[in-house]
């Protein structure tokens, strides 16, 4: 697929299967990828090399990792080391969820693609095999499109932000297959919220479930090293 230069798009890229699906799919729609990585203080930091890997195999314009430090709050098992990520699956909100977290990530990429000349904002938000977190929903991503064309001077001339969602309804199974078709390489991703020092993933956190199902029901081998094997 030949990349428009003039179609500018700013993709969010966390190093997993999610996001390297979109970014994939964002380039099939002919679009020059303006990607952004944060570095927040996750402990499951062997994302990033991960991210720029992906970044890298799908043709990425542009990758910035960004410093953005959020483990001084707390309130995550994915950025207070002593909440101990669980293992098995929880009712409600998981204490996975970090807070406030698309609003942040979204927030710094409006205003990248306002200074790229993008109108269109990628994102591999899911709500049907996910996690449960409240600002992966769609109508989270429809409030916030709202927020963007009214407090971005891009909009106000003229020029309206679009939050792109395309896996939002798909099943895990179904991302996986398209992400095949569009040729990804999931080898390069990490899905894992507690890998090892080895860099293998736990096979245990919801994360790591979510992803072995996934590939289980799509009928496609999944790359990844397991410590242990997953509880699907």
């Amino acid at each position: 697929m030949s990349v428009n230069d003039s179609r500018k798009a700013v993709v969010l890229v966390s190093g997993g299967l999610d996001s390297a699906t979109v970014l994939a799919h964002a380039r099939a729609e002919g679009c020059a990828c303006y990607c952004l990585t944060f570095d927040y203080g996750q402990r499951h930091r062997v994302e990033l090399e991960a991210a720029r890997r992906v970044a890298a195999s799908l043709g990425a314009a542009d990758h910035r990792v960004v410093r953005l430090d959020l483990s001084w709050m707390g309130g995550s098992a994915l950025t207070d080391l002593s909440i101990p990520v669980p293992e098995k699956p929880s009712e409600g909100i998981p204490v996975t969820y970090v807070p406030a977290r698309n609003t942040v990530f979204l927030s710094i990429a409006l205003g990248w693609a306002e200074v790229q000349g993008a109108q269109d904002i990628f994102i591999g938000a899911n709500a049907v095999d996910y996690s449960g977190y409240p600002d992966c929903r769609p109508e989270y991503m429809e409030a916030f499109e709202r927020l963007a064309n009214l407090a971005t001077r891009a909009a106000v001339e003229g020029r309206r932000v679009r939050v792109r969602t395309p896996l939002m309804q798909m099943r895990k199974a179904d991302i996986i297959r398209e992400g095949v078709r569009l040729g990804v390489d999931y080898s390069l991703t990490s899905s894992c919220y507690q890998p090892d020092a080895a860099g293998r993933a736990c096979g245990a956190c919801d994360s790591c479930r979510l992803r072995a199902a996934g590939f289980r029901a799509a009928g496609v081998p999944d790359p990844a090293s397991y410590a242990r094997p997953p509880a699907v």
